[in-house]
């Protein structure tokens, strides 16, 4: 019988350590411009060369180049870089109010603010998000939405919308087609393709959108929608934002240097692209592709999204423990509104006192949206939702036992 050396378990090198540089060259990044753009009827195998490149649009001079390149017009640009701007103010103030002890909990996307903001301009009132809880660029990028219920929201105070029944950040708005987002990892996905699956039964034209991070692919539910998606065609896009860092880990646990994420979707039959997620324009382009495609009955898509989380997992999180502090900084894709910016000035649309100004006046819109929600309470001052109100819309009609508990309660 021959023998054989004894067998080893592979566990990844721990990159990012205290003092260690991150290795950010398996990203296999690609020239702006350089990369085809297929017909959004391609058959699904057809797209296994976007699984392992990267679709950019913007050079390092801000400049659009390539098939990619949308055909929008600089009215959606500056709107886009509002919308960013936007919802960095807005994480940037909640932000100290956790600090401040008026809400418990709080997570941002800094440095991520494209990928929501120009995937809710590709999509068509009716459509569903099934996100994460880092996508609330998908709702401040909306006209409609109103922050102070947002903040109200995180406050959990008397005018929470959801009435204190889920973690701050963990929104809900039907209206504005954001379903309740899920603590539990990877839930988004499959509820995503059932919508899907019932939209397109029911001969309507609305479309799903679903989001997972990175490590959340090594979850079951990622894998069970993705067969689900591919056997019945769902229209759906199915994203994945790979932001280079779980909790603590990074991203080569969920097997993210072996091979690509968008990898996985091509494996299962379906559409897959890979997309430099710090890029408006390649944003935009890609997600219409995948919307399109999903309208038009051809299928779901898989998008992996390239990104960076450039701040803490959450205000329970302290990066420094298990990354380099010059980690963002190494991040070869760069921050996504300064190379907006730079791209819309370079078409003279924009400028430098131009940006000054609307980050003054956006900031003074948030603090305004703040004051207001604080007047209805914070976790701070104690005007609270009343417990009471756990018991409420349990049952159409209250039961006796729910009753007699509350009364026993003494609320």
């Amino acid at each position: 019988m021959p023998q054989h050396e004894p067998l080893r378990l592979h566990v990844p090198e721990p990159t990012g350590r205290p003092g260690h540089d991150t290795d950010f060259s398996f990203l296999l990044i690609s020239e702006a411009g350089a990369v085809r753009r297929p017909p959004v009827d391609a058959q699904p195998a057809e797209t296994r060369d976007l699984a392992f490149t990267l679709i950019r649009v913007l050079d390092e001079a801000g400049q659009a180049a390539g098939p990619w390149a949308p055909k929008v017009d600089v009215a959606l640009l500056r709107k886009g870089m509002r919308a960013m701007m936007k919802t960095r103010a807005f994480d940037a103030r909640m932000l100290t109010a956790q600090r401040q002890k008026k809400m418990s909990f709080y997570m941002q996307c800094l440095g991520e603010e494209a990928i929501a903001t120009a995937h809710a301009f590709a999509l068509s009132e009716g459509d569903m998000c099934f996100p994460t809880y880092r996508q609330q660029g998908l709702l401040l990028a909306r006209e409609d939405v109103s922050m102070v219920d947002m903040i109200c929201q995180l406050f959990s105070n008397q005018r929470d919308p959801l009435k204190g029944r889920q973690l701050p950040v963990m929104y809900s708005s039907k209206k504005q087609g954001f379903f309740s987002i899920s603590g539990n990892l990877a839930t988004q996905v499959i509820q995503a393709v059932g919508w899907a699956m019932a939209s397109a039964i029911k001969g309507d034209s609305k479309i799903a959108s679903s989001w997972i991070g990175d490590g959340a692919t090594a979850e079951a539910d990622f894998h069970t929608g993705l067969t689900f998606a591919n056997v019945y065609r769902a229209p759906v896009i199915l994203n994945v934002v790979n932001n280079q860092w779980a909790i603590s880990t990074f991203q080569a646990i969920a097997g993210g240097e072996g091979t690509t994420f968008a990898a996985r979707g091509v494996g299962c039959g379906i559409a897959s692209l890979r997309v430099d997620g710090n890029d408006f324009l390649a944003v935009y382009a890609a997600s219409q592709w995948a919307v399109e495609r999903a309208r038009c009955n051809l299928g779901p898509t898989l998008i992996e999204w390239v990104t960076y989380r450039a701040g803490p997992h959450s205000t329970s999180d302290d990066p420094s423990k298990y990354r380099p502090a010059n980690d963002a900084a190494r991040f070869p894709l760069g921050d996504p509104i300064a190379r907006l910016k730079q791209h819309l000035i370079g078409l003279d649309a924009w400028s430098d006192a131009e940006h000054e100004a609307t980050q003054k006046e956006l900031e003074a819109s948030v603090a305004a949206a703040q004051k207001e929600a604080e007047s209805h309470g914070t976790m701070a001052n104690g005007n609270m939702q009343s417990p009471a109100t756990m018991f409420d819309d349990v049952y159409k009609s209250m039961p006796e036992h729910l009753r007699r508990q509350r009364q026993e309660l003494g609320i």
